[in-house]
């Protein structure tokens, strides 16, 4: 296993180096940049340890860059922040750290490199290289981290319980690493996390969602949601999610479980796209089946309205994970809303009006909706999987057929509600949005063209039926 740097930061070292020899720190890159390069992967974030003052060391370091770097200092926790072309660069003091039981905010006190690396969470992030003259380049491994490197082990490096009592985020942290790496949790560490689940309750939401998403966005994140799973986590920080899981079985009849499901459906959307929204509408799309489950006994399961209850529930799940509610969150609930509609297509005989519905209500996300409905298609039944896709091909075709002939993508009807007000004589009423919705139906149908002439005279006609004279015109 090389450790293997590129020139410039080599040249950022030697820099480092110099400066805290004069100052008398012995200092140290350790965690995750050591890590990965380790791993012969990519890090930008570099974290320098110093026995001294952290803060006088990255100032004194900046004055020696190329632009001279902003600083950000973080007087609290005795830390400064630079950036230096692509790297961003943390300098800290050692240090060691005590906690209270309801808190994640440590005690701390200067301390030595060896306090420094019991402190970490995981003995693969307790590496260290030293960037001191007698020693440049060695390793310092007091916990076997590159033996574990080797074996792909996520091990803590004191005992597991103290680890997570002290900071909980670690065990999502275990599990990030887990699904990011391909590696195993070892046995005592997995079993910390399952008995000291919940203490996951004292971090902040977001800072559980930074993990979360993180999970998320990895090659095969069904591997996280497994372990979240099967620890407990996942009923602690995202119930709704748990509550798919199970199969019921009346009459002889079963449905599929929808938990299991949902972690296939996201997989495969994983393979295709690395929208992390649109992962969240993978994680969605079901998350309304245990609601509307009920048992017909002539059709057996249902989940009738689980799209209309599912995008409902979207803004209040957003709001309890502390995720954006903004477009990110329109844009999911718009998706888990419409997730049923291209599959409905494929099961009758597709009609030019509803393509032209399905393209209007999807708008600019259609292409993404359909990338959903397609890894929506979980069957172990590999002629059912073909019939489908062979289906949605035929949609896809039919949605750019209709796209190219009418132009309907964002669209809007030429006639808006002021115009028939103007036209009419009206205020805002009932009377202006009958006419408004007949229009759109009446284009959205193929009975008229999609101009403002052909609409224009459709709502005069419309007008006329509900006995309004004409009071002007645009």
């Amino acid at each position: 296993m090389i450790f293997s740097i590129q020139p410039y930061e080599r040249e950022i070292f030697r820099i480092i180096s110099e400066t805290a020899a004069r100052l008398g720190y012995p200092v140290y890159v350790v965690g995750g940049y050591v890590r990965d390069r380790l791993l012969a992967r990519p890090s930008k974030d570099m974290d320098i340890v110093c026995v001294g003052n952290g803060i006088r060391l990255a100032e004194e370091v900046a004055g020696r860059l190329h632009p001279i770097p902003r600083i950000a200092v973080y007087q609290r926790f005795g830390t400064a922040m630079l950036k230096h072309g692509d790297l961003e660069i943390e300098f800290v003091g050692a240090r060691k750290e005590s906690y209270r039981h309801d808190s994640r905010k440590p005690s701390v006190e200067n301390g030595s490199l060896e306090d420094d690396q019991n402190r970490r969470d995981f003995t693969i992030n307790a590496l260290a290289v030293s960037l001191n003259e007698s020693d440049f380049g060695a390793i310092i491994d007091p916990f076997n981290g590159l033996m574990h490197l080797e074996e792909k082990i996520l091990k803590t490096p004191l005992e597991p319980g103290r680890t997570f009592s002290d900071d909980p985020l670690r065990m999502m942290r275990a599990i990030r690493f887990s699904t990011q790496l391909d590696f195993t949790i070892e046995p005592n560490t997995l079993r910390a996390v399952s008995q000291y689940k919940e203490r996951i309750k004292i971090v902040s939401m977001e800072r559980v969602c930074i993990e979360l998403n993180k999970i998320i966005c990895a090659a095969t994140p069904s591997v996280g949601f497994k372990l979240l799973y099967d620890t407990g986590l996942l009923h602690v920080i995202f119930p709704e999610m748990t509550a798919l899981q199970g199969v019921e079985k009346r009459q002889g009849k079963a449905h599929k479980d929808n938990f299991y499901h949902t972690l296939e459906v996201l997989d495969n959307l994983s393979r295709t796209t690395g929208n992390l929204w649109l992962r969240w509408a993978a994680i969605l799309h079901d998350i309304a089946k245990p609601a509307t489950k009920r048992f017909e006994p002539e059709h057996g399961w249902t989940f009738h309205g689980h799209e209309v209850v599912g995008a409902a529930m979207v803004p209040r799940i957003f709001q309890r994970l502390k995720l954006p509610l903004d477009q990110k969150m329109k844009y999911v609930q718009k998706l888990v809303l419409l997730h049923l509609r291209p599959i409905s297509l494929t099961k009758e005989n597709i009609t030019d009006s509803a393509i032209r519905r399905l393209i209007v209500d999807a708008g600019d996300d259609l292409e993404d909706l359909m990338l959903l409905c397609r890894a929506d298609i979980t069957s172990k039944n590999p002629n059912k999987v073909q019939r489908y896709l062979e289906n949605y091909e035929l949609v896809q075709q039919r949605l750019e057929a209709v796209e190219a002939k009418d132009h309907l993508r964002n669209w809007q009807p030429p006639i808006t509600g002021e115009i028939i007000m103007d036209t009419f004589g009206l205020s805002p009423s009932k009377e202006v949005g009958i006419i408004k919705t007949a229009v759109r139906e009446a284009i959205l149908e193929g009975e008229i063209e999609n101009d403002y002439d052909a609409a224009f005279a459709y709502m005069l006609e419309q007008g006329k039926g509900l006995g309004l004279a004409v009071r002007g015109r645009r």
